[in-house]
């Protein structure tokens, strides 16, 4: 990273029919930095994405991408960005290459330069074998990777990539971080905004937490763990979690959180040995199977639970 700064928000406003969809939303983004916002549906990243990317007008509040205004020089910074939205751009009844072919000619590029490109970024996402396919013919992932191809074909200095791998099963999501990780290690700019906290993670150089229109915490993944205190996770796992669990555990949890996901709870512990038989007790009591305990680190799903009570997604 240069620590020149490539993205600018400033109080950023998103009102519509009387819904605030982005509450004074501020920060910046560093030339080659990967920048997570990460937070459940809702959160206001999708907005936030769509008024950087030119598709969407603040109510109030200023962006700049690379010095330029995204309301009063919106010309300029398409020019400057490759958005990669939720769904798919691609023309499913025309095949990868022409797809390829016709986002390349809207950034007026000879036909040349458009079937280098083309050629190029194919081979980048693993679909130049499929080139010639048409893209309904597709899966999920490959869609999503020919998302991310068109996103890269007018070289943008500046990438945003709205919840690239929803819905993609784990193996094509680990595809597409393989990419993504490409182009980080290129010293792109990328913005990121997703739901899985394992994703922003991995990938984000820092990452915004957001709930409800706002940015609630934002720093590195490291630092933002390290809020959650020095406190271990005990994680019991299970094939289903029955009502009432959570209840089961809060006496044994630093401040009675737990957090219930649809196969695991999580609570958080000072003295994890002591704390993990009573646990187990606990749980066996209130009906679980248990498939696996261990004792882990906290996640950045825990930060989101402290800071808002609530699981992530």
């Amino acid at each position: 990273m240069s620590g020149k700064v490539a993205v600018s928000v400033r109080e950023l406003v998103k009102e519509y029919n009387g819904t605030m969809a982005l509450r004074g939303v501020s920060f910046d983004v560093l030339e080659g930095e990967v920048f997570g916002l990460l937070g459940p549906n809702g959160a206001g990243k999708t907005t936030l994405m769509g008024i950087l990317a030119g598709v969407l007008l603040p109510t109030r509040g200023k962006a700049e991408v690379l010095g330029h205004d995204v309301v009063s020089e919106a010309r300029a910074v398409k020019e400057l960005i490759g958005f990669c939205p939720q769904e798919t751009v691609a023309y499913e009844d025309l095949s990868a290459w022409d797809n390829m072919l016709f986002y390349a000619g809207l950034y007026g590029m000879s036909r040349s330069e458009a079937k280098r490109r083309a050629r190029e970024l194919l081979e980048f996402v693993g679909l130049l074998d499929v080139a010639k396919k048409p893209v309904k013919a597709f899966s999920g992932g490959m869609k999503k990777r020919l998302n991310l191809a068109i996103a890269l074909v007018n070289e943008p200095r500046v990438l945003l990539l709205d919840e690239p791998t929803t819905g993609l099963d784990p193996r094509a999501r680990r595809e597409v971080w393989r990419y993504v990780e490409g182009l980080r290690a290129e010293g792109r700019t990328i913005i990121l905004a997703t739901h899985y906290m394992e994703e922003a993670d991995r990938l984000s150089d820092r990452v915004a937490i957001m709930d409800q229109g706002r940015i609630v915490a934002l720093d590195t993944p490291k630092a933002l763990k390290e809020t959650v205190g020095e406190l271990a996770v005990i994680e019991i796992k299970a094939p289903e979690v029955p009502e009432g669990l959570d209840e089961a555990l809060a006496p044994l949890s630093e401040g009675g959180r737990v957090l219930v996901g649809e196969d695991y709870a999580r609570i958080y512990v000072r003295e994890p040995e002591s704390v993990l038989p009573r646990a187990i007790e606990a749980a066996l009591g209130a009906g679980v199977r248990i498939s696996t305990v261990n004792i882990t680190e906290p996640t950045l799903e825990d930060v989101f639970l402290r800071l808002t009570g609530r699981r992530l997604r």
